[in-house]
């Protein structure tokens, strides 16, 4: 009688965690540093007084701080994680802030140093979608060749009328014309979206996923809207209080974002979580582990996957 084989079950979400363990045949853990950038929506190059939510406090390890070399963070965060998590393989973060937000010898100088490991797998680069140029990408592609390259395009919201009301700077389109110069070199393109976001239906919100899938987009980080301390947006809230997401609300958005999203996006992210001194609101008190284990058994609730009402990697049957 012929041997059946079994298949094993497709996962009900795509992690950035499973594609790195396929693609390095290991875990791989992030080593977060802070190269000392500031950022051009700050210093005046696009704009002073920053996005209306942004405290870089609220996301910033406390290991990580820019008084330290680079060689010395990134040395300090593989010991402390080797020891930890018992990790092998790291890809180094360059987080806070805008990091390419500098000529482009100095990018490939700091760039160079963090790969000079012989266990750093690649690198992950926060930015912004306007931070950007042909030579910073040229460079980040010849860096491709060696490394892991990973860009994070900071974009937050689709809708041109929220991204004027957070003050981000710049509007969708520079979004989608800086993703169609990253693509095709490389490169690998993240995006980080915030839900929640004052003013947006949740209608609105789920269209940045069908937006996402039609991309060349191949992971996202995805949090809740948190209204902290040392913002436009913690000012305005403490005077005129405006909605924000309860936890069952935003269990079951981001299900709902997540079935209308491409299984070929790895989700990098599920969650922001500020510091309890500086968090406003929503106050959940939960971990990021608490949240994901509570999507996962929604998801299974539902019976339903990442991706199941899109049709193909760039389309989905879903208009909002």
């Amino acid at each position: 009688m012929p041997q059946t084989l079994l298949t094993p079950a497709k996962p009900r979400i795509s992690t950035f965690g499973d594609y790195m363990r396929a693609r390095f045949g290991a875990g791989v853990s992030k080593v977060n540093v802070d190269a000392g950038f500031t950022c051009p929506n700050r210093d005046g190059t696009v704009a002073r007084g920053g996005c209306v939510f942004c405290n870089n406090d609220s996301f910033r390890p406390e290991a990580c701080k820019p008084a330290v070399p680079i060689l010395e963070q990134i040395e300090n965060g593989i010991a402390y994680t080797a020891r930890r998590y018992k990790a092998d393989k790291f890809l180094v973060y360059f987080q806070p802030f805008t990091n390419t937000h500098a000529p482009v010898e100095t990018l490939e100088r700091l760039y160079r140093e963090a790969l000079s490991f012989d266990n750093v797998i690649g690198l992950a680069i926060g930015t912004r979608p306007d931070a950007v140029d042909e030579d910073k990408i040229a460079m980040l592609a010849e860096l491709a060749r060696e490394k892991f390259m990973l860009v994070e395009y900071g974009l937050q919201s689709i809708h041109d009328r929220t991204l004027l009301r957070v003050n981000r700077g710049h509007d969708y389109r520079r979004f989608l014309d800086t993703v169609s110069m990253t693509a095709g070199r490389g490169i690998h393109i993240g995006a980080h979206l915030i839900l929640g976001l004052p003013g947006e239906s949740r209608e609105e919100m789920l269209e940045a996923a069908g937006e996402m899938s039609r991309l060349p987009v191949e992971f996202l980080k995805l949090h809740q809207l948190q209204v902290v301390e040392g913002t436009a947006l913690g000012i305005e809230y403490k005077k005129t209080p405006f909605p924000v997401l309860e936890y069952k609300e935003y269990i079951a958005l981001v299900c709902d974002f997540l079935e209308r999203l491409s299984p070929e996006i790895y989700i990098q992210r599920f969650c922001a979580t500020a510091p309890h001194d500086i968090l406003i609101a929503p106050k959940w008190s939960l971990s990021r582990h608490h949240l994901l284990d509570d999507i996962r058994k929604e998801m299974s609730r539902r019976d339903s996957r990442q991706g199941q009402l899109v049709t193909e990697k760039h389309g989905s049957k879903i208009e909002g």
